[in-house]
């Protein structure tokens, strides 16, 4: 093994309370602020989002010069189809005023597009090729003609036979319900809670896609989109960016007295083609990155005070609370009944609405998740959903949960 493959091993690998080893200096990281642009169907332009959270995150610290950014990380899922621009990463750098001479780049995969740009600027600041990055996420999804915007949804699996089979998200994460219903025995109303309490979440937050609440009713009568699945289990087709500025431990002190540190990261793919799946009801690799995000940070799962989770359909957070361990295997339904993943249960879960009720513009998802983070641990969220504590974790998955990708962060200050 050559000293570059030890050293990235370190730095993916590394305990976060050991941080020199082999002669090797990984260095700490922090989120400092960040700002979000308001998620919804937008007539702004993928150019306007990104402005819109540039100067939200800007505004949120004074004392940062632009100049002084180094690096820009963008999460950005399908622009060239969205929007019909490639190349997005300097545009949005020219967009927001800032000229990375470090690094610049753009990540995508999928639906944790967003959390893959903050994985590359995690390393990047711990391995000291950058001081300051912002990490940006933009995606602008509504286009005039729907069918176009779900096409280029389809296209997130392998095209040449789930996508081409009609296997979009709607139809495959039918059959985990449906699955999971039979094998568990959960009921539609277990299922429906997830929608009703996230958008009782949302209902308070004003970058949020869907202010309105529901019932249990509501959700179960609204429009059938692919049986069992109806419109209100379902997160939906957003317009959206947010962005936060990452640094090392002793720079983030210049401007936040509570920085947020990155102490767990964890991230597992397991398959694509939907038939060699190990499961759909037991995702395998939620499992691995959970449990290698958590040992990073040497805690357990019910150690954190909230969790941000990837609800892009309800049925998705009654597999999450299962496989991530906050209850047993089939006892997803029963953990939401029981109030559990409520705003003063165990364990919150998806405080800021989730992306039921915020939305999830693919690539801006996770970077808002985490701007909630950083809200709930300087207590500016409205009281009605806020959580506070010492730590949090963001969980995303990709396309049809085959990619699972999770971070664990503590308060500090």
């Amino acid at each position: 093994m050559n000293g570059i493959e030890y050293h990235i091993i370190e730095i993916i690998y590394g305990s976060s309370n050991d941080r020199r080893k082999g002669g090797i200096e990984v260095r700490k990281v922090a989120i400092v602020r960040g700002g979000l642009a308001k998620f919804g169907v937008r007539k702004a332009t993928y150019k306007e989002l990104a402005q819109e959270a540039g100067n939200a995150v800007f505004d949120d610290i004074p004392n940062l010069d632009k100049k002084d950014v180094d690096s820009l990380f963008l999460g950005s899922a399908g622009p060239d189809r969205f929007a019909f621009q490639c190349y997005p990463a300097p545009l949005v750098a020219e967009q927001v005023g800032v000229q990375p001479r470090n690094l610049i780049m753009r990540t995508e995969l999928a639906c944790a597009s967003g959390q893959a740009a903050m994985r590359a600027a995690y390393a990047s600041i711990a391995a000291g090729l950058s001081d300051i990055a912002l990490v940006m996420g933009v995606e602008k999804m509504n286009t005039p003609n729907l069918a176009e915007a779900q096409t280029t949804m389809a296209a997130v699996m392998d095209r040449e036979w789930d996508g081409v089979n009609g296997m979009s998200a709607p139809p495959f994460f039918a059959m985990i319900m449906q699955r999971h219903m039979y094998e568990y025995g959960t009921t539609r109303e277990q299922i429906a809670k997830v929608s009703v309490k996230n958008h009782d979440n949302s209902a308070s937050n004003p970058f949020a896609q869907f202010q309105q609440r529901f019932t249990i009713d509501d959700v179960i009568k609204s429009v059938e989109i692919s049986k069992p699945i109806r419109l209100l289990d379902c997160s939906g087709i957003t317009d959206g960016a947010a962005g936060i500025v990452m640094t090392t431990e002793e720079k983030a002190k210049e401007f936040t007295d509570t920085p947020v540190y990155i102490e767990g990261l964890g991230q597992c793919n397991m398959g694509s083609l939907v038939s060699n799946l190990p499961s759909l009801t037991t995702w395998e690799s939620l499992k691995v990155a959970f449990r290698n995000a958590l040992d990073m940070a040497g805690k357990g799962i019910m150690d954190m005070s909230f969790a941000e989770v990837h609800d892009c359909f309800t049925i998705s957070e009654i597999v999450i609370y299962e496989d991530s361990g906050m209850c047993e295997k089939g006892q997803g339904g029963k953990h939401i009944e029981d109030g559990n993943p409520y705003v003063g249960g165990k364990l919150p879960v998806n405080t800021h609405g989730g992306l039921l009720g915020t939305g999830h513009p693919l690539g801006a998802t996770s970077i808002a998740q985490t701007v909630e983070v950083i809200e709930q641990f300087r207590g500016e969220v409205p009281e009605e959903r806020y959580v506070g504590g010492e730590w949090a974790l963001t969980h995303n998955l990709s396309g049809n949960a085959n990619v699972h990708s999770v971070l664990v962060m503590r308060r500090g200050g």
